[in-house]
């Protein structure tokens, strides 16, 4: 009798765990896209320059590449490209980045791909009818779409435990940045460590704003990406969208609430803090995937894809 509770409880238990895990697998990529969304698609033959203007005006972070020559789509044009074209060609403020001005997007294409094969933050949804992209599907969509209409599912048990307890984020090697340190230095860190935001700190390690990558694109807007001198003080208070503060959690904090704060705020990260402000780690869209859908999978993509979106 003792033994037969036991299996009960221990199979009560391995269910509870993969309520995410099978939600996720009875729906399709089809239904996690909204009703009504912009979907912007660029030919490769645009400038480089227009092409990121255009991501800025649409409010977008990444577009679909369409060759009129070939056919078919080829690529994805993202943010991470205008990072890299930056620090490629960025001399100094009184040297013109002729690269940016004259390049073509299909001249970069090579580059793309290779970003692309081995760092996905982004699936486009093909038709399997007309080939054609119906909604670029990412990290920040899914989990709001299980947020949505995974309310109805039984909680696990293990998203009332506190984070730091679960082992959920990234607390070694944070990378940050000071906020005395230029603009060009925080773009180095983000392609030497394929990180997509930094915190940046004062002289007391502690948190005063968040860079993303998402910012650099303002660059564009601005028209100011020939000064990455300015310092990272400097490039915050230039910033055009309102940023209210860092999104912060604490160790201490759920799993659920960590959750909710940060779908709720629509952000891709939050900043795991002391009660000093002082960063102790971060926690990234993909850190709760992976808790919540791979882990009761049995499959392990934290050390591959670590503090990457």
């Amino acid at each position: 009798s003792l033994s037969k509770v036991s299996v009960e409880d221990l199979a009560s238990v391995e269910a509870d765990t993969t309520v995410y895990l099978n939600f996720m697998k009875s729906h399709t990529c089809y239904d996690a896209i909204p009703i009504s969304c912009k979907l912007v698609i660029f030919d490769t033959t645009l400038q480089v320059k227009k092409a990121f203007f255009a991501l800025v005006a649409n409010g977008l972070r990444a577009a679909p590449l369409w060759d009129s020559k070939l056919q078919r789509f080829v690529g994805m044009l993202t943010i991470t490209d205008f990072i890299n074209i930056l620090h490629c060609y960025y001399k100094s403020p009184m040297v013109q980045m002729y690269g940016l001005e004259s390049h073509k997007i299909e001249t970069l294409f090579d580059a793309i791909y290779s970003l692309l094969r081995y760092k996905i933050h982004r699936l486009p949804v093909i038709d399997p009818e007309s080939g054609n992209v119906l909604h670029i599907l990412t990290h920040k969509r899914i989990l709001k779409f299980l947020h949505i209409f995974g309310k109805n599912l039984p909680k696990p048990a293990f998203v009332k435990r506190p984070v730091q307890e679960l082992g959920i984020g990234t607390f070694r090697n944070i990378a940050t940045v000071h906020q005395t340190s230029s603009l060009y230095e925080a773009l180095s860190i983000f392609v030497e460590r394929r990180v997509s935001a930094l915190p940046v700190v004062d002289g007391q390690s502690k948190v005063v704003a968040l860079y993303s990558r998402f910012d650099v694109i303002n660059l564009a807007a601005q028209k100011t990406y020939n000064n990455l001198d300015m310092t990272m003080e400097e490039a915050i208070r230039r910033r055009t969208c309102c940023v209210e503060g860092v999104m912060k959690c604490y160790p201490d904090e759920s799993l659920e609430t960590v959750i909710d704060r940060i779908v709720k705020a629509e952000v891709h990260r939050l900043v795991l803090v002391d009660r000093l402000d002082v960063v102790k780690g971060i926690i990234s869209l993909s850190d709760l995937l992976q808790a919540l859908v791979l882990t009761p999978a049995g499959i392990d993509m934290s050390e591959a894809d670590c503090e990457s979106v």
